[in-house]
């Protein structure tokens, strides 16, 4: 066997044993992340779902975030769900979420361990979706919550999102913007919420219409955030569309037009 066939045999083997090794870890960072997502408490909870027909099947991550990852799901029927398990592992986060719930009339006597914390944000999330579908704002219409687990309406089509507003800028961006202001009119006067987190990586294109996404640190109109929470809102909803050469409202004129008769004196 001449030298070069044996420099190319040794190539190959130290090639194999590379990509060996590449999924190895790879197998190793996919157990890992679904022991943290899937703990024995969730599991149980994901299996409870599907025991009662809530859920079907569920599928891969469609979104992954440092407080919770979405999976893929589908009903008996065959329609799609989005499923959102909250990372009750994730002990830096739990350090933020505290502001969000303290001062929020809504939640109260709240326990401060790490998954009791985790039921409340997901409950939170699953409250804000409801009061915000209710007062016909654009939003997922929510299922079922339980424990760190909710269950929605799934956004997209085929198992594929729709696209966030940073993916895929209206064509229209004049008409999403007052679509939009109508929709944050709806929840601060009619829900009587903030978003919070209100930005184009939050809101959904979907059939020509934006549609708010992302709602657990909403907050009640009474939390002493709320305003501090608006105002940061309606500046990124103006630095956007600005950047699209929109005639945005100014930030006091449509601060006023949002809250309209709830304004505090």
């Amino acid at each position: 066997m001449t030298r070069k066939v044996h420099e190319r045999l040794a190539y190959n083997e130290k090639r194999l044993e590379r990509r060996d090794k590449m999924l190895n870890h790879d197998r190793a960072n996919e157990r890992a992340t679904v022991e943290e997502v899937f703990d024995q408490v969730t599991r149980l909870v994901v299996f409870s779902l599907l025991n009662t027909g809530v859920l079907y099947e569920v599928n891969g991550v469609i979104s992954s975030g440092k407080e919770a990852r979405v999976y893929g799901g589908k009903n008996k029927e065959n329609k799609d769900l989005a499923v959102k398990i909250y990372l009750t592992s994730s002990a830096e986060f739990k350090k933020g979420i505290l502001k969000y719930i303290e001062g929020d009339p809504r939640f109260k006597n709240v326990k401060r361990d790490t998954r009791s914390l985790f039921t409340i944000w997901a409950q939170k999330e699953f409250r804000n979706l409801e009061e915000a579908y209710q007062a016909k704002v654009t939003v997922p219409r929510p299922i079922v919550v339980k424990s760190n687990v909710l269950v929605m309406e799934f956004i997209g089509k085929n198992g594929t999102s729709a696209p966030s507003l940073k993916e895929a800028p209206p064509e229209n961006p004049e008409r999403v913007y007052k679509q939009l202001i109508t929709n944050l009119k709806r929840l601060y006067q009619k829900a009587k919420i903030v978003h919070g987190d209100f930005s184009e990586y939050n809101i959904l294109m979907w059939k020509g219409k934006p549609l708010l996404i992302d709602m657990s640190q909403s907050v009640s109109i009474e939390h002493p955030l709320a305003n501090f929470m608006l105002t940061r809102d309606l500046n990124n909803l103006n630095r956007f569309f600005s950047k699209l050469n929109v005639n945005t409202i100014p930030i006091e004129e449509l601060q006023k037009q949002v809250v309209g008769k709830h304004a505090k004196s």
